[in-house]
């Protein structure tokens, strides 16, 4: 009886592989780990066949826990705007390009100089900034144009190792979408942007829609794992678009919020639109895009604080915030250590602790970060409502940043909208699941998956009413801080 599906994550760190239910409930979770390398200054890499090697070694893992006839078929979320280059045989020829990677800084000006930066924006949906695959492979063309040259392909995570499962070169649209050589707004590879990277047609693998099959799992990789031969292998997505599946993000006016290293908040949009306020990415279902905002610097800044104030662990001082008062006695962080993506696209900019004065404490600081993470999301949530039309409701807030009650309430407040906590800790790899269940025929469209196997709220947490206005007169000044000091960050990083 194939009464289970299953849905990979495969993240910056780790393979996660969880055997889920039709209602989708977990069965089984296993996951295996991979390094990251930084060669260079900017340089953030891995070697692809460590994917590999960790797919293997969760698939075999979950294997051994749940018989594996039960499986229907398997989906597979993954780190976006990632890629390398294989040879035809499925080789990587590179060490693979991270969306940490920052080399490409000087193509993302060249390339906005000469297509026009409104045009690359609304060919790809995306403001230019050096996350995109675009710009490293622009990279690549004038330092490594022999490799790129020669190459078989291109491949993203989910390409790679769809790859490796059933011999087929072949990827997701939504997967795609977020190298930045892809048009949404059509559902292909763009030509222009495509020819920019320095690539051929021919290099580019087939695409088909979230759900669809990609191939079946060949006798030879069935062997290493202990999966059935010919197991369904169903397009997935990335996992930014996965995790919205996943929390139910699936028509107007709802959203998500991703609250992990970074912040990331996605809202799904029934029509085309194009911002500096956020980036705009195929959605995982039949239709739609997910506008998604990123702060790069969400939980791990809170971590940051929490290491460099040498004030214990993050639970206790926590605690300690939760005495001072709002607004942290005059004291406001603006998040930017690692640059600003919407609506600035700056990457000179860093980090600011404005109001510092001498009776401030760790908790001081640690509260000031927290709030300062959630004016920025508030700004950025305005002007993505104000571009698109479209009001949300209400969050589903989900990663790490949820078991930090203090942040989860400030937050709240300063959106003025409630926050329903997801229960599920890999909504990525739910989405994954559901695309899988969709593929596998249990439901008629990704959307009614996302419905049937969504999971109900852990908890809501509301707005503290009586702190509302006092938080809006915050934001306006937080507003300024930037403007204030934009000129400053780029004359410290030219020094």
């Amino acid at each position: 009886m194939r009464d289970l599906v299953i849905g990979i994550d495969a993240s910056t760190t780790a393979i996660k592989a969880v055997a889920m239910r039709r209602d989708g409930t977990e069965v089984a979770q296993t996951r295996a780990t991979y390094p990251l390398s930084s060669p260079a200054p900017g340089h953030f890499e891995q070697d692809a066949e460590h994917w590999w090697t960790a797919l293997l070694e969760a698939l075999s893992a979950l294997a051994r826990i749940v018989d594996p006839a039960r499986f229907a078929g398997l989906s597979i979320a993954h780190q976006r705007e990632t890629f390398t280059l294989i040879n035809a045989a499925g080789k990587p020829l590179i060490p693979a390009i991270l969306w940490l990677d920052e080399r490409a800084r000087p193509q993302v000006a060249r390339l906005s100089e000469e297509l026009g930066r409104d045009t690359i924006r609304e060919w790809s949906g995306k403001p230019p900034d050096p996350t995109p695959a675009l710009y490293a492979l622009a990279w690549l063309k004038e330092h490594r144009s022999d490799l790129l040259r020669s190459a078989h392909a291109i491949v993203d995570v989910h390409a790679f190792l769809v790859r490796r499962l059933t011999g087929e070169l072949v990827t997701s649209t939504a997967s795609a979408d977020p190298l930045g050589i892809f048009s949404p707004v059509a559902g292909k590879w763009h030509p222009e942007l495509v020819k920019a990277a320095g690539l051929t047609k021919e290099q580019l693998p087939r695409l088909v829609a979230p759900g669809e099959l990609c191939g079946t799992l060949t006798p030879e990789t069935a062997g290493l794992t202990g999966l059935p031969a010919a197991l369904p292998i169903f397009a997935g997505a990335g996992d930014g678009q996965a995790a919205g599946l996943g929390m139910g993000v699936t028509e107007p006016g709802k959203a998500y919020l991703s609250l992990g290293s970074g912040v990331v908040s996605g809202m799904f949009s029934d029509r085309y639109v194009t911002s500096d306020a956020y980036r705009t990415l195929t959605a995982p279902i039949s239709s739609g895009f997910m506008l998604e905002t990123v702060l790069r610097s969400g939980m791990q800044l809170a971590d940051w604080a929490v290491r460099t104030l040498n004030a214990g662990s993050a639970a206790e001082l926590e605690a300690l915030a939760k005495t001072v008062p709002p607004g942290a006695e005059g004291m406001m962080v603006l998040p930017y250590w690692a640059g600003v993506m919407n609506p600035y696209w700056d990457e000179a900019a860093r980090g600011v602790i404005i109001g510092a004065a001498l009776h401030h404490k760790p908790a001081h600081i640690f509260r000031a970060t927290l709030e300062g993470i959630a004016f920025e999301q508030a700004i950025a949530t305005a002007a993505m409502e104000k571009s698109c039309g479209v009001q949300a409701t209400g969050f589903v807030a989900a990663g790490g940043g949820t078991n930090c009650r203090l942040l989860l309430d400030i937050m709240a407040t300063v959106l003025d909208r409630p926050l329903s906590v997801s229960p599920v800790n890999e909504a990525a790899a739910l989405g994954g699941g559901m695309l899988a269940a969709m593929g596998a025929g249990w439901f008629a469209s990704a959307g009614e998956a996302g419905l049937a196997m969504r999971m109900e709220a852990a908890e809501t947490v509301y707005p503290v009413a009586k702190l509302g206005d006092f938080y809006r007169k915050k934001v306006a000044i937080y507003r300024d801080i930037y403007p204030a000091t934009r000129d400053l960050h780029r004359r410290l990083l030219n020094d």
